[in-house]
């Protein structure tokens, strides 16, 4: 479940809470592969206990990668899905415990999403297509150069659903072997892997044998995967997932080079890349990196922003922080529209927070209480809202009028004898009065 601009607002907000991970790469010695030593000390200077993967975030970044081809067959699909793993179990190096979750049969809302998203994906793709075949012919006429089609061989993305079968093998391999606890809930087991792995997380903690200090990692790119980690109210709880750089550069699917779009391609014959064209075809070598997001100290940073003073009742840090979370469902996610008013672009969760205080402190409690909510402070909440939305709108209103004027070219100005001259027109072409 994704929550638009809400990661980049929250680093933004609280750049403490990121940090870089700190990768320890295998070596090679006379063409054989030297795998890491997971058993000595992390390098991040963390030591954590365990694991948890949503392999859907897995599963699809490896069908269809933006930094190299696409596998072309399952075989070479699970070679990269194992070879992640092991990546991030070499960064993470969990003592305990490796969690590994596969989506199951999803709720009603997110097959109405899946159904939609895939529909949608298959009307682009049609137009896509279209578009290259009446560029290609527009190039060509032109006396452009294409190369030749190709039918790539190229493993279809979307035949994984929870219902697909895959045959059994074995996913986990690292040497030297670490001993953990390997978990695996299959598309067997209903629900969503991330929602699986929070059960998995709530049934630790019921265990009487619970260690409080237990560090958890979980695996994943979703913004609400913020929002359950902090809903679990674990004191050490860190996620990891890979760090977003915008504006990569990507081939025109006709050409296949870079710096331009399809719309612009020229046809414009490709410069050999090294002296007998030995690099040709070669992606990017730039490794993705991973970024640590510490929850224990975005716990900090939203204990010092929830705090309130003089309050009728002793503060509950821990009731605040689910009422912050249950705030956040108002900016929208892939299953509830947002509302117009809130955009987390124009400080959409400081409005709610600053309006949230004033509700606690004139009705002596919180919104949510062991996951019910008091639906009449709720509504007072939302009354606030109504009534700052005029303000709101009529300030984007300006605002938007305010980028189209200086978007917009200034029109022409009448020159001396009535002639109209443009911004253009140079002192020496001015007629002269």
């Amino acid at each position: 479940m994704g929550v638009p601009a809400f990661f980049r607002w929250l680093s933004r907000k609280y750049p403490s809470i990121i940090v870089h991970c700190v990768e320890e790469k295998g070596k090679e010695c006379n063409g054989v592969r030297i795998p890491v030593d997971t058993t000595k000390p992390n390098p991040n200077e963390v030591e954590f206990d365990n694991l948890y993967l949503d392999m859907n975030g897995i599963i699809h970044p490896c069908t269809h990668p933006e930094d190299k081809p696409a596998p072309k067959n399952e075989d070479e699909m699970m070679v990269a899905i194992f070879e992640y793993i092991d990546r991030l179990f070499n960064i993470v190096r969990p003592r305990r415990v490796l969690y590994m979750a596969i989506d199951g049969v999803a709720p009603r809302a997110k097959m109405n999403q899946q159904r939609s998203r895939r529909f949608r994906a298959s009307k682009e793709g049609a137009e896509l297509t279209e578009e290259k075949n009446r560029m290609r012919e527009e190039v060509i006429q032109r006396g452009g150069y294409l190369p030749p089609e190709e039918i790539k061989e190229r493993f279809d993305s979307n035949c994984i659903t929870p219902v697909k079968p895959h045959s059994g093998r074995d996913a986990f391999h690292s040497d030297p072997f670490v001993p953990v606890q390997v978990f695996l809930s299959d598309a067997s087991v209903p629900g969503e892997g991330e929602h699986k792995i929070m059960d998995f997380i709530r049934r630790q903690r019921a265990q009487p044998n619970h260690d409080p200090n237990t560090h958890h990692c979980l695996c994943g790119a979703d913004a609400d995967l913020i929002m359950l980690g902090l809903a679990t109210h674990e004191p050490n709880f860190t996620i990891i997932r890979e760090e977003f750089k915008p504006n990569k550069p990507r081939p025109c699917s006709l050409c296949g080079q870079t710096g331009h779009e399809i719309k612009d391609c020229q046809g414009v014959a490709r410069q050999k890349q090294g002296e007998h064209d030995e690099f040709a075809g070669a992606m990017p070598a730039a490794e993705q990196e991973f970024i640590f997001i510490r929850l224990c100290v975005l716990r900090e940073y939203l204990s010092r922003e929830l705090t309130m003073a003089s309050l009728p009742f002793p503060f509950d840090f821990e009731r605040s922080v689910d009422d912050w979370v249950f705030m956040c469902f108002f900016v929208g996610n892939d299953f509830l529209p947002h509302l117009p008013s809130l955009e987390i672009r124009e400080g959409a969760i400081d409005r709610l927070v600053s309006i949230y205080k004033d509700v606690v402190h004139k009705t002596g409690g919180y919104l949510t209480q062991n996951g019910f909510v008091n639906l009449e402070r709720v509504e007072l909440i939302m009354q606030a809202v109504g009534v700052a939305e005029d303000n709101i709108f009529r300030k984007r209103k300006e605002d938007d009028v305010r980028r189209r004027r200086t978007e917009e070219p200034s029109p022409p100005r009448p020159w001396a004898g009535g002639t109209v001259l443009s911004r253009s027109t140079t002192l020496a072409t001015r007629p002269t009065t």
